[in-house]
């Protein structure tokens, strides 16, 4: 058992109390959806995240680290505040729940996002982003990394760009940060909008 346990800290995954119940967490959702959408898909605009589909226990992380102020965000931290364990694991299973949409993959940004998402640069030392967010950009839930297909692409340009900055450093081992550091605007924008389209 103790060695379970080593394996789940050295990923940075933890294990809770509560298991998520959908229909409580829908109900305790009902604030979240003027940012994030009635499903989940964020149409209210492209610099919220979309949580449908997202893996549950990624949500759960964020959230904690929203209400413990290890992730920066004014109006989340404001949103998480009041939240126990419990509502915490029921709003993210509910999430999880939920369909994503996707979008079609505009042309321009093909040819460098699907080359730098599957293969990666080693000229640059990017690694594939598949090796951890899965070949359909599905997300290891288990191991902590989100499901990126379908999100919203300006979204996930400021969090690449956060994290390249060090503004944002909730990520494992630094892993996000050092990969972010490498990379351009221009390709931080076509692995974004190469992803809308994955799934």
């Amino acid at each position: 058992m103790n060695k379970i346990a080593v394996i789940f800290a050295i990923l940075g995954v933890t294990t809770h109390l509560y298991a998520g119940d959908v229909e409580k967490g829908q109900q305790a959702a009902a604030a979240c959806g003027a940012c994030h959408g009635a499903d989940g898909n964020a149409t209210l605009g492209p610099e919220y995240p979309k949580l449908a589909g997202q893996g549950a226990q990624y949500l759960a992380k964020q959230l904690r680290e929203f209400k413990s102020g290890e992730r920066d965000n004014a109006i989340m931290a404001g949103q998480a505040a009041p939240l126990s364990d419990e509502d915490i694991a029921n709003i993210s299973a509910y999430y999880a729940s939920l369909e994503p949409q996707y979008a079609a993959v505009p042309a321009k940004y093909i040819a460098m996002g699907e080359s730098l998402y599957r293969a990666g640069d080693a000229s640059q030392g990017i690694p594939a982003c598949t090796a951890c967010h899965g070949p359909q950009a599905n997300g290891v839930d288990a191991a902590g990394f989100p499901a990126l297909g379908g999100q919203n692409p300006q979204y996930t340009i400021a969090q690449l760009k956060m994290f390249r900055s060090g503004e944002r450093a909730n990520d494992n081992n630094r892993m996000m940060r050092d990969i972010a550091a490498k990379l351009t605007d221009e390709q931080i924008e076509a692995l974004a909008y190469y992803m809308v389209g994955l799934h």
